[in-house]
């Protein structure tokens, strides 16, 4: 009986993952969105399709190691990426908000966000066993608090 319910547990949340989000072949994907994504960034490689929803989402990577992700529409329209970044590359005046009001975390992943052509970083932040997700504009303001 253990093993059944196990194995119905299983079904339920990987069939739930499937639904919510379906890797896809890139010959599934409309060319007026793979005309934009190749426009966009001409040196993707490594590239990863998937349908959420009515949005398309690509994961790729350009240069060594640098990965992105990015969110299409159904039309071509490029909604926002995402870039995985240093902590060097960090605007000054979030390395001061992160020193001055995390003294005790250590920045351990970040990213920058573009959508409306406006940038803003996500910032992991640790401390022994207590990590903080945090959204902040480029001049240092918290935009938003991801454990809330």
């Amino acid at each position: 009986m253990k093993k059944t319910a196990i194995q119905l547990v299983a079904i339920i949340v990987l069939g739930t993952g499937y639904i919510g989000a379906q890797d896809i072949p890139q010959s599934k994907v409309p060319s007026v969105v793979i005309n934009s994504f190749i426009k966009e960034f001409p040196k993707a490689r490594d590239v990863e399709w998937e349908l959420k929803g009515n949005q398309y989402n690509v994961e790729f990577e350009v240069g060594f190691f640098t990965d992105f992700e990015a969110w299409f529409t159904n039309t071509g329209s490029l909604i926002r990426y995402t870039e995985n970044i240093s902590s060097s590359k960090l605007p000054e005046a979030v390395k001061n908000t992160i020193k001055t009001d995390f003294p005790k975390y250590r920045i351990d992943e970040v990213k920058r966000i573009t959508q409306n052509n406006v940038e803003t970083y996500s910032v992991e932040l640790e401390k022994r066993d207590h990590e903080i997700n945090l959204i902040f504009s480029e001049d240092g303001i918290i935009v938003k608090n991801k454990n809330q």
